[in-house]
């Protein structure tokens, strides 16, 4: 079996450091927790973040093209908009989050997990996918699906998107007659 269809490894969780002080950033964080930060519309182009918790935080039209994510769960998070053009993202969770446009273009996803998240109108165009998961996401109008190529997802829900999977095909729906 292909090490492309294997399931993706899970995040290493952070180990912080009791007598440091806490970023107040997400750029260049290294084992930290975030719990309800508001970055939104920041820019953290070229950043690396490695061993991180980002719970119940807003990152609506965050820029992050570029970065270099490792190790990272984002659980309840609101990242509409957000911008991870060219990102190389390892070992992340998304869960039960709103990523409606997010912008995943000519991004490198290795061990990424998409767990009940919404990603209405998302863009995945040119991505690099290496053991990616979709669980009972919100895929309408997603755009770049043929860049999904690998990806693991529940039978149920591959019928349920079966539309869009055809029209990324170039599938022509016949009427029933």
């Amino acid at each position: 079996m292909s090490d492309t269809l294997s399931a993706p490894k899970t995040p290493h969780p952070p180990a912080p450091d009791p007598d440091a002080e806490p970023p107040t950033a997400i750029d260049d964080a290294i084992d930290a927790r975030f719990e309800n930060a508001d970055f939104s519309n920041q820019r953290f182009l070229r950043s690396s973040i490695r061993r991180i918790e980002l719970h119940l935080c807003r990152l609506t039209g965050v820029e992050l093209a570029e970065a270099t994510w490792n190790d990272v769960a984002l659980t309840e998070c609101r990242a509409d908009f957000a911008g991870f053009r060219h990102a190389k993202l390892k070992r992340v969770v998304f869960q039960e989050c709103r990523l409606e446009e997010a912008d995943f273009a000519g991004a490198a996803l290795t061990d990424v997990v998409f767990d009940r998240c919404e990603l209405r109108r998302a863009s995945f165009s040119s991505c690099r996918i290496e053991r990616v998961e979709l669980r009972g996401c919100g895929l309408a109008e997603l755009v770049g699906v043929e860049s999904l190529r690998g990806v693991r997802m529940p039978w149920n829900d591959i019928l349920e998107n079966a539309p869009l999977f055809a029209q990324g095909l170039g599938i022509q729906v016949l009427a029933d007659e």
